[in-house]
């Protein structure tokens, strides 16, 4: 057998044999049989005591084998953990509410579940000590008296059940840790800031002339803005019902629909600006960028905007919004597909638009022109009519645009004095003159389109082999009785006998004096009366088969004759028309 352990171990060999004691253990008894003191194992195990203890107190020595060592060196004490209970109720259980049964009446305690979860204790909370299961039984503990369990090197304050520890003025760090309250700022905290700041500088650097570009040009947009009276266009929105409220579009909004005035989207030009092609929430638009223009023309560009804005004419491209954060208003347009009527009639070639087409395009922009003058909610004069600011759709229908130049002028004003605004060749001499702006400055122009409609000719670059320019060659050679000279070869085979009523109708239009010359709304039932009789006469000419077909025939061109003559309607009607369409 191996001799007795002296190494303060007590695992069943050297004289000792511990024996764990079950949970639940409510007495503990120990047995001891006599042995024979002759016997061997009475000699290696001389065994004198039992005891009941807690097993990490307990440290064991051979000594104890042969003398009363234990006793006289734990001075007749030992270390013993006993749990207490309260036998068949837990910390939930309601009953223990019940009639004063609760055993933790001191107040700071608290219940808590014993280990074999068959019954509870209770004790006191945390930063109290003493007995639970009195009345005031648990008191408040003063950390600060106890600096090994509570540790404080700064200045420690008492408070129940807790206390509060820091550091003395004029030092900064964890009072809690002995040397951690150091006088100013420690060196790697130093360090740490200083390569924080740095890094902080740096960025600051790096993102500021981004943050000034965008303040400046966020001034500049609300500048603009406000010169070209957004503010009032503002309250107009709010007051009239009739503008929608998407007539105001950002300058990011229109940069993103022509991606950025991308050269490549641009469709027109002239005088007054650039024409850019966008797309816009899913529509495709024209956007006009204007060039600089006088101020005081800026200054009345908002209501001329409101009135365009109402405008709603099928012979008319609509205006949809505008965007005010530019120097110069830029204005969107509903975009019209099939190019300008300058095009289609200038192509390479004999052959043009027909005659049946051009006297249909020729009324339709009377029309639109006789809208303006008289039955808008107040008169606009376009001042630019030309064929490049005639637009056609995919069915070649006419639609006036190019409001950039248009003026609106109060019905109880007979003309207005401005900047000269129009193109060489279709501008009227005697608004050129004398800056005086009326209805019959259109009407030239107008006059001027008829002209090049008939002969194809250009009037902006056209001189007659005596220098004149188209108009005056035109008028001469129509006294002279020559008009064949300059008329389109094309269209003399067409036409049916209009070709001379259009071209005196286009040397009315381009009178010198602007009272000698006609309304456009006598202009466009002239030109009407012109198509119903050339219809007309195409429907005599037709061969009619007097046959069970006779009646229907008939009535088909009697229905189609009073459809185009109901066009003659006043300009009244036409309005309550107009606003009929969906916008």
């Amino acid at each position: 057998m191996e001799n007795p352990r002296n190494d303060g171990k007590c695992n069943h060999d050297g004289g000792c044999c511990p024996l764990d004691l079950p949970k639940g253990a409510k007495s503990i008894r120990a047995v001891f049989y006599l042995l024979n003191k002759t016997s061997p194992l009475w000699k290696n195990y001389p065994c004198n005591y039992v005891t009941v203890m807690d097993r990490t107190r307990f440290k064991f020595n051979t000594t104890y084998l042969t003398s009363s060592a234990f006793y006289d060196i734990n001075n007749g004490e030992v270390s013993a953990v006993m749990e207490w209970k309260i036998e068949e109720k837990r910390c939930k259980d309601p009953k223990i509410h019940k009639h004063g049964s609760y055993a933790c009446v001191s107040n700071n305690s608290e219940c808590t579940n014993t280990s074999d979860d068959a019954g509870y204790a209770c004790k006191c909370s945390k930063g109290y000590y003493g007995n639970p299961y009195l009345i005031n039984g648990c008191k408040d503990i003063n950390e600060c008296e106890h600096q090994k369990d509570y540790p404080c090197y700064g200045v420690c304050r008492n408070l129940l059940g807790t206390f509060e520890c820091h550091c003395k003025h004029g030092t900064k760090g964890n009072a809690t840790v002995k040397g951690g309250c150091v006088k100013g700022s420690s060196a790697g905290l130093s360090i740490g800031l200083g390569v924080g700041s740095g890094i902080c500088f740096v960025v600051l650097a790096l993102i500021s002339p981004y943050i000034m570009r965008k303040i400046k040009t966020r001034r500049i947009k609300e500048r603009f803005f406000k010169q070209n009276h957004g503010l009032l266009l503002q309250q107009l929105i709010s007051r009239n019902a009739n503008i929608s409220e998407r007539m105001i579009i950002t300058l990011r909004e229109v940069e993103k629909a022509t991606n950025n005035f991308d050269r490549e989207r641009v469709i027109g030009g002239g005088g007054h600006g650039t024409v850019f092609k966008g797309n816009l929430d899913l529509n495709v638009v024209a956007i006009k960028k204007s060039k600089i223009v006088v101020q005081r023309e800026i200054n009345e560009f908002i209501n001329e905007v409101v009135v365009l804005s109402q405008v709603n004419h099928r012979n008319v491209v609509k205006l949809l919004g505008c965007c005010l954060e530019t120097e110069v208003p830029l204005l969107v347009y509903e975009f019209i597909s099939n190019g300008t009527l300058y095009h289609h009639l200038h192509v390479h070639g004999p052959i043009s638009l027909s005659w049946a087409d051009r006297l249909r395009i020729a009324l339709e922009v009377a029309r639109a022109l006789s809208y303006l003058h008289s039955a808008a909610s107040m008169p606009i004069f376009h001042r630019d009519i030309k064929t490049t600011n005639i637009l056609l759709d995919d069915n070649l229908t006419a639609k006036v645009s190019d409001f950039g130049a248009s003026r609106y002028i109060k019905i109880d004003q007979t003309g207005v004095t401005t900047a000269i605004q129009g193109t060489i060749g279709y501008l009227d001499p005697m608004y050129y003159k004398t800056c005086r702006l009326t209805d019959k400055s259109d009407v030239f122009s107008f006059g001027v389109v008829l002209v090049e409609l008939l002969t194809r000719r250009k009037p902006f670059c056209y001189q007659s082999d005596n220098g004149d320019d188209l108009v005056t060659h035109f008028t001469s050679l129509l006294i002279e009785g020559k008009l064949e000279d300059i008329i389109d070869p094309q269209i003399m085979e067409e036409e049916d006998g209009e070709i001379l009523k259009v071209a005196r109708l286009a040397t009315l239009c381009t009178e010198l004096r602007g009272e000698d010359r006609p309304p456009m709304r006598e202009v466009e039932m002239t030109l009407e009366n012109l198509i119903l009789k050339k219809r007309q006469v195409l429907f005599n000419k037709s061969s009619w088969r007097y046959d069970t077909n006779q009646t229907r025939d008939s009535t088909r061109l009697n229905e189609f004759v009073s459809n185009e003559a109901s066009r003659q309607y006043t300009m009244e009607e036409e309005i309550l028309l107009s606003a009929t369409y969906p916008r």
